[in-house]
């Protein structure tokens, strides 16, 4: 029964990528743009570059992790990333939009994730996946975060 569960996500999470990205083909260069950072800034996180990832963040940012009971500052944001990153590294990441909103020098976007990342004590290899938000702010030529919400959707395997 388990194996079917997650046989059956896998289809739809196929299914939903798909259509993602048959949509993202008719972004405009506003959502295009806003695109480009977070993958940026993922691509900056996945080499454990703490001082670069949060130069996304703007110094007002207020995020809520699905790990976090409540709402946490770029300052706490800042701990658990560097913390992360002392523990793991990541191997590879996927990201898939969905969503993106743009309003001037505001914008939102909404997007699944999977992720493999190898512990640094132990060598092993965890797969996990989830969704964000993430809720941006154009500040000169960047795009910075001002708040997200999400993360894991599915315990490591």
């Amino acid at each position: 029964m388990k194996n079917l569960f997650k046989i059956n996500s896998i289809i739809i999470l196929f299914i939903l990528a798909t259509f993602c990205n048959v949509n993202a083909q008719q972004w405009n260069s506003q959502q295009k743009e806003v695109w480009a950072g977070i993958e940026k800034y993922w691509d900056v996180d996945s080499n454990n570059d703490a001082a670069g990832f949060l130069s996304f963040f703007d110094e007002n940012y207020i995020g809520w992790s699905n790990q976090s009971y409540v709402p946490q500052s770029k300052a706490n944001t800042s701990k658990w990333i560097k913390h992360d990153y002392k523990k793991n590294s990541t191997v590879l990441y996927t990201l898939t939009p969905v969503t993106i909103w743009v309003k001037g020098d505001f914008a939102f976007a909404n997007y699944f994730y999977s992720q493999l990342e190898k512990n640094k004590e132990t060598g092993k290899e965890e797969a996990s996946s989830g969704k964000w938000t993430d809720i941006l702010m154009k500040k000169g030529n960047k795009w910075l975060l001002v708040g997200d919400h999400g993360g894991r959707t599915s315990k490591k395997q």
